[in-house]
This record gives structure tokens, sequence and C-alpha cells, in this order.
């Protein structure tokens, strides 16, 4: 359970703010996370991390002099947005050049790369390593698709060290690319954790029975086992991570740095009875362990668990794992004082003007508004239900991203609107509103979805069933750009095609708007259904498709209930104007 938590949609914020009171000598607040309170050297690589809270001291507990100079930080469990990144690097960037480093996951993945675009375009050198560690999730033939865990730890720190160094950013991208290579997790679960907010857990574990290989949101893992002594289990994770040692690497005559990871709710004392037995097995083996480090570094909430990570070093890497860092949660060494920014409010985003919009585009964008109105309502009536069916092969948190992202869009439509704002602004705004607010992969998508239908609406004229129909497939190909899925790979595409077709097929027959969406709509809700049929190729349920067969997908549910609900209210309104 969550014991402690006010409005669980403010929590992340809420964590933030009390975070940053409580470290303001190693941190400070910007808009979509924290940076260093501490400057910089000027011309330096900022190492720019982040991910989903609730994975405590991941993410901004490892942001201080010689580890991160900023993390994102997203809703529990869900990516930071674009916005956010981009916000986070902006703030964190000295000259030098970012790296963005972080666990690859399908929501972080698309996100920080739209962050990355906005830097790039800026005249900010910027690069991307993603963490790959957990061998449970990808086999070797795939390894780029495997999910970063603990091992996070172990790349950050190299990256930062050679970064506290002076090395460029090709040199520091390298070296993070190259920890990465050389790092292995694989971690087990007893219980599952239950979100801010949440009356029941993300996933369960039966009584008496392991989880193993499962993931730090809950994914499903490789299967189940009878709960094993601690002897036991540090068989099996040590001799899990060397069956599969890095390319070129002996075993024996190693060096290793050993992360023993707790995930939330197994106490440090047990950690230290399990690294016993794991320091002896891996000596066994003619292993030398440097520097281990035991405790909670990558947590997942109250999750009943552990991890182990092997970095296998090397004589570059060594000297990277040995050097100095300070921040909130980890300590190494002894470092240099540095001058702090001076303190003040949090940094503001500034205000974006509202371009002129013509009559006809104001009176589209009033329906606009109702439309996305009913968005929200109906996200908020099957939240609960959207999230129990993510939590079948996912992490469980869809219903609540989509209610954060529709609550988020819908505001900020009545807002520009009030402003003045035509169809294709107001469109477009609760789009970045919806993306920044939601997080996730969903969110994203969302987002690029809505600014995608705003940028063919425009704010000159009243828009006709053609041009919305263009704006919608518009939409579609925006999203499976960026999210890069395509039918039948179980994701928002297997009903938003469909609809799309379904869409352009009626107005071309003559239908007016509302009747095309009405005979639409009934498309999208049979091809939602469908994809009960599928397994998935996309996302965190990719790794075990097989626990989603005979379960719809969330994320094409989700959108067949909006696009029924619009269609609902827009023919009730027009009934009602008859």
């Amino acid at each position: 359970m969550t014991y402690l938590c006010n409005n669980p949609a403010e929590f992340a914020d809420e964590l933030i703010e009390g975070f940053v009171a409580a470290n303001s000598a190693w941190v400070r607040r910007v808009p979509g996370g924290v940076v260093r309170s501490a400057k910089s050297q000027r011309g330096h690589v900022a190492i720019v991390v982040g991910g989903g809270s609730g994975h405590y001291p991941a993410f901004a507990g490892l942001v201080g002099w010689g580890l991160a100079h900023g993390a994102a930080m997203g809703n529990v469990f869900a990516s930071p947005s674009a916005q956010q990144v981009y916000n986070v690097a902006k703030a964190a960037e000295s000259g030098g050049g970012v790296l963005l480093t972080y666990g690859n996951y399908a929501g972080d993945v698309l996100n920080f790369d739209q962050a990355q675009e906005r830097l790039l375009a800026e005249g900010i050198a910027c690069r991307t390593v993603t963490v790959t560690d957990d061998v449970s999730s990808a086999t070797t033939s795939e390894i780029g698709k495997r999910r970063g865990v603990a091992g996070d730890l172990a790349v950050f720190k190299a990256a930062a060290a050679a970064a506290e160094g002076g090395a460029t950013l090709d040199e520091v991208a390298r070296i993070a690319a190259h920890a990465n290579d050389r790092t292995r997790s694989f971690g087990v679960a007893f219980t599952g954790c239950t979100l801010p907010g949440a009356t029941e857990p993300l996933f369960t574990v039966p009584a008496g029975r392991m989880a193993v290989g499962m993931g730090i949101h809950g994914e499903t893992g490789i299967g189940e086992t009878g709960i094993p002594t601690a002897n036991e289990l540090a068989q099996l994770l040590v001799d899990t991570l060397l069956a599969e040692p890095p390319p070129g690497v002996r075993v024996q005559g190693s060096r290793v740095a050993v992360i023993l990871n707790g995930l939330g709710s197994v106490k440090y004392e047990e950690l230290f009875v399990l690294y016993g037995r794991v320091a002896k097995l891996l000596a066994d083996q003619g292993l030398e362990v440097v520097e281990p480090e035991v405790g909670e570094l990558v947590t997942s909430f109250q999750m009943a668990g552990v991890s182990l990570t092997l970095f296998w070093l090397d004589e570059e890497l060594e000297p990277l794992w040995h050097a100095a860092a300070y921040t909130p949660a980890f300590r190494k060494g002894s470092v240099i004082a540095t001058e702090l920014w001076s303190s003040g409010p949090e940094a503001e985003v500034a205000a974006v003007s509202i371009p002129k919009a013509s009559m006809q585009s104001r009176a589209a964008a009033e329906v606009v508004v109702i439309a996305l109105s009913a968005t929200k309502t109906v996200i908020d009536e099957h939240v609960g239900e959207l999230g129990r069916l993510d939590a079948v092969a996912g992490d469980g948190d869809h219903g609540i991203g989509m209610q954060r992202g529709s609550t988020a869009a819908a505001l900020t439509a009545h807002e520009v609107f009030d402003l003045g704002g035509g169809a294709g602004t107001v469109l477009t705004r609760a789009g970045e509103a919806w993306a920044d607010r939601a997080g996730g992969t969903s969110g994203a998508l969302w987002g690029l979805g809505l600014c995608a239908i705003g940028a063919a609406l425009g704010d000159e004229a009243f828009p006709d069933p053609v041009t919305i129909a263009s704006g919608v497939r518009e939409a579609q190909h925006e999203i499976a750009r960026h999210g890069k899925a395509q039918l039948g790979d179980k994701t928002m595409l297997d009903t938003l095609i469909p609809f799309s077709d379904a869409l352009e097929a009626a107005i071309a027959a003559g239908d007016d708007l509302v009747a095309a969406l009405g005979a639409a709509s009934a498309v999208a809700d049979g091809a939602a259904e469908s994809t009960a049929s599928l397994v998935p190729k996309m996302g965190r349920a990719r790794p075990h498709p097989e626990k989603s067969l005979g379960t719809p997908d969330p994320g094409a549910l989700s959108m067949a209930l909006i696009i029924r609900a619009v269609f609902n209210e827009l023919h009730e309104k027009e009934s009602e104007n008859e």
C-alpha cells in the first residue's frame, strides 16, 4: 500500500517539491524535474537521466557532482514528457552538449527522442544511450530490445565520471555505450506494488511463490518458482548472470562491480544476508569484486524483490567506477566544493501568445472543446477498467495516464478557447498539454495525434469533413512514425487505422460529418475488441505476449471509447439543434 498521499494526480509534483526542499544542497527544481544546485564546469558535457517516478533513488537521487547533471521526472511509472526532458536538458546544459541516458522503455525512447530533436534544432549537441541490462527481457539476438533496470547506475556513473573529467560528447557517449555493453542484471519479485490512490496492486504473485525476471514496473517475468532460501536465490542470480558474460569476456580472473539492489520492501538486513552468499559464489568462480553496492538503487515503489547487476570492468571503466560522486542518494570518495546557483523561484515557462482566429474557426473551436470534454468524461468513467486491462501484461498505468492527459487537454482547450483560440490552436495546445501531463508512450502519441489534427484544421476556416478526415489520417501517420507500430501490433493503431479508413469512406460516399463518425465509430468498436486475438509486438507487454492473448489492448480500447464518446456528444448536439 501507499500510505501517505493527498491527491494521487498531484503525487509526483508533491514528491519533487519535498525532495528539493530536503536536498537543496544538491538539487534545484526546474519545470519537469531537477538539476544540480551547483554550477557545472563550463564546456563540460551535461548528463541528463530520467524516467518515471516511483524508482527512488533513481532518478533524482542521482543528481549531483560526479553523477547526473539533471533528471527529468515523469509521473509514477510513466516516462517524462518531451517538454519535461527538454526543460531539464536546457537547464543542465553548460556548453559541452548533452548526453541523454535512460532505461530502454518505449515511452522514454519516444519522449527523449523528441526532446533530442528540439535540442539539435536549436544547435545544442545531443547524443542518446539507452540502458539495456535486463537479461530476462529479450534474448541475446535481440539485446537492443532489453529493458533498463538497476544497471542504470553503472552506465550513468561511467558516463558522468568521463564528463566530469572533461571528455567530449562523442567520447562520453562512447563510454556510456561501452558501459552498457558490459552490464547485465537479473531480478525477482515476491509481491507487487500499489500506486498512490489505487486500491489494488499492479500485479500479484501467488502466496509462497516468486516471480522470476520481473520488470521494475511489474512487467511479466519469465516464470514462477517457490520462494527459495537466501542461499538458493543467490545461486539463481549468480548462475543466470554468469551464463551470459559480455562478448569477449573471460569469467575467470575478471573484475566486476556488483550491485545488489532492493526493489522497495526487502530490507537492508536481508540484502546483506543475500550478498554474503553472492560474494562467495562470485569468488568461487574466480571473479574479483570491486567496490560493491548493496542497497536500494532502482526501486519499484513497495515491490518486494531484488535484482543483481554485474558491471564487467576493464582498464577504461574501472577508474570511472572508482571516481568520486556526491548526490543525495549516492556518495563515493571526496569531491571539490563548487559554487551554488543563487537561490530563487523555479524557472517559469514563457507565456505563448494565441494566434488570431477567424469567427468560423472560433465556431469550430467550440466543437473541439465539447469533444475534448467528452473525452475526459469517458476516460474518467473507464479509468479503472483501462488500468486493469493494462495490468494483464503491462504495468497497469494506462488508465491513470489517459486520465491525466485527457484532463489536462480538456482544461487547456477551455483556457485557450477563452483566450480567443481557433480550432487549430485549441487542438494543438490541448495535444501539448496531454503529452506533457500524461507522459508515457500513450501520452506522447495522443499529443502528436491531436497536434496533427490541429495543424490540418488551422485557425482560418470552419473545417469541412474532408479536412477533418485528412487530419485524422495525418494523426495516424504521426503516431505510426513516432511509435514505430503498424496494424496488427496490438496498439492504438489497430483502432485508429480502421476508423480512419471508415471515416474517409463514409465522407466520400456523401455522409455528413456526424453520420460518418457514427459509421466509423462502429468500426472502431469492433476493431478494438478484435485486438483480443492479437499478441503485442510493441511496448512493455512484448517480452511475454501470450499473457495478453484474449484481452483487448487498452490503448486500442481507449481510442474506441473516445471516438464513440465524441460521436455521441456531437450527435446529441445535432439532435438538439434540429
